[in-house]
């Protein structure tokens, strides 16, 4: 084949998160969230009491007051799709109350319109590492069973308000990120070297349960909807063929592959339960939580940014920067300058696994290159030159069309960061993933101006090709 295929219909677009790019921390009765107190990103980052005015996250890029702008321009790419989320602080600005902030929809209402108004289907994510740091605080987050009643309310307004007007959703954002990031994923305010397996696990089985609590829900709301979990893949190779090194990176893609199980089988596998026996610990898991997780989700939808190896021999355990989830460095990939390791083949062999798997429609919702990008004046115009990004994005989506040859059901790509906002994993501002440069720096300094990069017209023309303008 010299040029590929994606079906009609595809849905082509960009993904952000409320915490990344809105700002207006404290506007509209937003309250705070655990976000407001992460100024160095989610990843093994101290805590502070209260929001800091170092947290580039409390401005971030001004979506809160540019989103028809940033809309327009989303749209002048082509997109079908945008994917956001909605801050959970904004709809109920503790977690806990009983009536939710009509300013938080109201402003949502309006971002809904703009989507309408250029015919972009919104893809919306309910909890997006953004837990009301009041259920961080008093409760534990989500080592209390509390919380899934709080979420089950959380969920009703959204689809209740919204539910006619959205049609995909995702119920938590890489809700398997917890095992790593207790506090940013998980708001567990316990700290994570003190944090028991049992609590861990059992703060796991409650957001299983309020997944599949909310899919139930939405289905009597609005039989139209359709409900995504949202997983971060990373597939995980063995570092030599030894058998040992086989059943290790085994062992370790099935911490994460159990969250989509559940999500898509309705129960949990065996070789999770002996996980768990092995580790001591034994689940509080009621009849009722039983039945509510048979409510299985329509897709599957996940991030793809890297893959790992993983070995048995404990003497060969040498990790790179990049392998902030596990596993060690392949030595056959390079990397990006945060020591990401870049494998587009990955991707083809995630779809695959995902698909055979599950046998759900697959979503790719977050998929990037974070790089220092460079705005420079060409012919009178700012710019970036971002040739690197536009291959990296090339050879991913090229993989992306052999999945689908392959035969995977694929409903559609959102790139993650589409415009530039703060890294999640380090907050800062310079780590750019965007097709559109926002004049923000991390000491907080900026107009906050948007500009076009190089890929901007490179991605629209994808768009309108619906891929055949892709180069193997």
């Amino acid at each position: 084949m010299t040029t590929i295929s994606f079906p009609d219909g595809f849905l082509w677009g960009g993904a952000t998160a409320a915490n990344q790019i809105e700002g207006g921390y404290a506007e509209g009765g937003k309250g705070l969230s655990i976000q407001d107190v992460l100024p160095g990103g989610g990843i093994g980052s101290p805590r502070t009491e209260g929001a800091t005015p170092d947290n580039l996250k409390l401005e971030a890029i001004d979506f809160y007051h540019r989103y028809a702008e940033d809309i327009a321009l989303f749209a002048e790419m082509g997109f079908s799709t945008f994917r956001f989320s909605i801050a959970w602080s904004r709809i109920f600005p503790k977690g806990d109350e009983l009536e939710p902030n009509e300013e938080g929809l109201a402003f949502y209402d309006r971002v809904l319109d703009e989507l309408e108004k250029h015919g972009i289907e919104p893809l919306v994510t309910i909890s997006h590492y953004e837990t009301p740091l009041h259920l961080a605080e008093q409760y534990d987050g989500w080592v209390s069973r509390d919380l899934i009643g709080f979420y089950e309310r959380y969920a009703r307004v959204l689809f209740e308000r919204f539910g006619s007007r959205v049609k995909y959703w995702l119920t938590f954002n890489e809700i398997n990120s917890v095992l790593h990031a207790p506090f940013m994923s998980g708001g567990i305010n316990t700290p994570a070297e003190q944090l028991s397996k049992q609590d861990l696990y059992q703060a796991i089985h409650h957001e299983l349960v309020a997944s599949a609590s909310a899919t139930r829900i939405a289905r009597e709301v609005n039989t139209n909807i359709q409900i995504g979990c949202m997983v971060l893949s990373m597939p995980t190779y063995p570092l030599t063929p030894a058998p040992a090194d086989v059943l290790k990176a085994q062992a370790t893609e099935k911490e994460s592959l159990v969250f989509g199980d559940v999500h898509t089988r309705g129960e949990y596998p065996g070789y999770f339960l002996r996980a768990l026996r092995e580790q001591g610990v034994e689940l509080q898991i009621t009849d009722e939580d039983r039945e509510t997780l048979k409510h299985t989700v329509d897709f599957v939808s996940f991030s793809y940014y890297m893959s790992v190896a993983d070995t048995a021999d404990e003497s060969k355990r040498i990790t790179g920067p990049g392998n902030i989830l596990g596993g060690v460095a392949n030595p056959t990939l390079e990397a990006s300058e945060w020591g990401w390791q870049i494998d587009p083949v990955g991707l083809r062999i995630t779809l695959n696994q995902f698909w055979e798997r599950w046998q759900k429609p697959l979503f790719i919702v977050e998929n990037g290159l974070g790089a220092r990008d460079q705005l420079v004046e060409i012919d009178g115009v700012k710019t970036v030159q971002d040739d690197y990004r536009i291959a990296y994005l090339n050879d991913h989506l090229v993989q992306v069309g052999e999945a689908l040859e392959d035969g995977v059901d694929v409903l559609g790509y959102t790139s993650w960061g589409c415009i530039d906002c703060v890294s999640a994993s380090t907050a800062q501002l310079s780590k750019r993933y965007g097709f559109i440069y926002v004049d923000r720096n991390d000491d907080g300094s900026g107009t906050l101006e948007r500009y076009k990069k190089q890929s901007f017209d490179w991605y629209a023309e994808v768009i309108r090709s619906n891929g055949a303008s892709l180069t193997r």
